[in-house]
């Protein structure tokens, strides 16, 4: 119960932040390109009582870290109008790409305060120790949440990204899944529940998060002072 009780304490706050800082990112980057909408909503906040969403934020990350599964949530999305943005095919692909650009500037910056906590001379057990499994926790659900987002599929930001480097008349056919957002969603996720899905995963997802892990070990090492 304990060993559970503390996985839930690690996990909990770096899934908070990882989601918050993502949707907020999107709303800041729209702004910044024209469009106002997620500013006048008051999504703009880091208040993450303004972003959490009971399920996608704390149920089903909370059901796959128990699980054993790989950890990815969601929140209430920021409201972004492509039709205020001032270049709207490539203001979206930024608008997108900024929610996980932001994930893997946090995963960097938990990498540096890991360091930092390693040269401070942390003891593995008591608060240190906790600190430090805290902050691992933080960099990998930050890769996780970056690239399992980037995937192509409607309603991730990839699917975004993707539409708009497609030439314009496949972008129009793309743009037709996106009332089937959802139902492709909670398919994948079935599917990863299930076993079949985790294809996707060890493809497209798990590379890149392990080779980036290994350039924030390097990271954190650098910045604990190791030779």
């Amino acid at each position: 119960m304990n060993e559970t009780l503390l996985t839930a304490l690690a996990l909990t706050p770096a899934l908070v932040i990882a989601i918050v800082f993502h949707e907020v990112a999107h709303g800041w980057t729209a702004l910044a390109l024209g469009d106002p909408t997620a500013k006048e909503q008051h999504r703009l906040s880091l208040n993450p009582i303004r972003h959490i969403d009971p399920v996608g934020t704390l149920l089903v990350p909370g059901m796959l870290a128990l699980a054993g599964g790989p950890i990815f949530g969601w929140a209430k999305p920021v409201p972004v109008m492509k039709s205020r943005l001032d270049n709207p095919r490539f203001g979206m692909m930024a608008v997108a790409a900024a929610g996980p650009g932001t994930n893997i500037v946090l995963a960097a910056i938990g990498a540096v305060a890991l360091g930092l906590l390693m040269r401070a001379g942390v003891e593995a057990e008591g608060i240190g120790g906790f600190a430090a499994v805290s902050l691992q926790s933080f960099i990998l659900i930050n890769l996780f949440l970056a690239f399992f987002n980037l995937l192509p599929i409607p309603p991730f930001d990839g699917s975004h990204v993707l539409e708009g480097l497609l030439p314009r008349s496949w972008a129009r056919a793309y743009d037709r899944l996106r009332p089937l957002g959802m139902v492709l969603f909670f398919a994948l996720v079935l599917s990863v529940w299930l076993g079949p899905g985790e294809v996707i995963f060890e493809r497209f997802i798990l590379p890149p998060v392990e080779w980036l892990l290994l350039k924030f070990e390097a990271l954190a090492l650098f910045a604990a002072g190791a030779e």
